[in-house]
């Protein structure tokens, strides 16, 4: 037997499509449940109880409406149980982690994630500040996490919206140049130490909404993606951006002197300063020494049916 329970977070994509989504959700798939969310850590913690209640089930299907932070709740609810799956519905400013899957179906068709089968992927645990989570898809530090930071406070201003927030957030970071000090380790070896621009550490390929920061990345390998983007000018940084966006970055012929790209299974980051702003799955958080570890298959994602012949 299976259950399926629509999660969805009213305050995603500034909450314009909650309404029409819940009529489509009984419309289409009238034996699932629906949970809206009413705080942050609500998601994670319905979902973990709903897996502590139905541990005799033989599958328990979360379908996160939102974007990745509220996909981020919902798979640290539920790590740990093997009869629980995930999917999403992409309603969010972001929802990167499903663009790593370009070759299956409608994500926004509700009977196709119904009906869908489930994959096994990676997932990276992380500890800090005395708390051991888990992400889906990326962590970013420095210059795009500035970003995101910045762009969440524009936003609670008149007139701001999300888009128009992150237009506005990133010359103001990059004016200011506003980057991280951080020593990072990797699989037992002193990576870097010192000033950067920005590092991601991924699972996923994507971050940002759609920009393709780490192309080589992959959510079924076992090993976390690193990207080190060395303290360089605003010009040089400027020129190499386009390419970084598109993920063809890797084929200019002077790369290596911006970025640093290697894979890992474990890494450590320790800020040189007292702490910084961690971006996860789009959320953001203070940190202060960080470890990461990808797990090899940590959780089952729904990849919805597809039409195809």
């Amino acid at each position: 037997m299976r259950k399926i329970y629509f999660i969805l977070n009213p305050k995603a994509g500034q909450g314009n499509k909650i309404k029409k989504l819940i009529h489509k959700i009984k419309d289409q798939v009238p034996e699932s449940e629906i949970y809206i969310t009413k705080s942050q850590g609500d998601a994670e913690d319905f979902v973990r109880n709903a897996c502590l209640s139905h541990s005799s089930c033989d599958s328990l299907r979360f379908i996160s409406c939102g974007g990745d932070g509220t996909f981020n709740e919902i798979l640290n609810g539920v790590v740990g149980f093997p009869n629980a799956e995930v999917g999403i519905v992409p309603i969010g400013t972001g929802n990167d982690f499903c663009r790593n899957f370009d070759d299956c179906g409608d994500f926004f068709d509700l009977s196709a994630q119904a009906n869908g089968t489930s994959i096994s992927c990676d997932a990276i645990k992380y500890t800090s500040n005395e708390k051991t989570r888990f992400c889906a898809n990326m962590f970013n530090i420095g210059f795009d996490c500035n970003v995101v930071d910045l762009a969440a406070k524009l936003k609670t201003y008149p007139l701001i919206s999300g888009p128009l927030a992150y237009l506005l957030a990133v010359p103001a970071i990059l004016i200011a140049k506003k980057g991280a000090n951080i020593a990072i380790e990797a699989d037992g070896k002193n990576i870097y130490n010192g000033e950067l621009l920005l590092t991601s550490i991924a699972n996923g390929k994507f971050c940002g909404g759609g920009m393709k920061s780490n192309p080589d990345a992959s959510i079924h390998n076992g090993f976390i993606d690193l990207n080190i983007i060395y303290n360089v000018s605003r010009f040089e940084f400027l020129k190499k951006f386009p390419f970084y966006i598109k993920g063809t970055h890797g084929k200019l012929p002077d790369i290596k002197k911006v970025i640093l790209n290697l894979k890992a299974k474990k890494m450590t980051i320790t800020p040189n300063n007292k702490s910084i702003r961690l971006c996860t799955d789009g959320e953001i958080s203070n940190a202060n020494k960080i470890d990461f570890e990808c797990v090899k298959d940590a959780f089952k994602f729904v990849l919805p049916e597809s039409n195809k012949a």
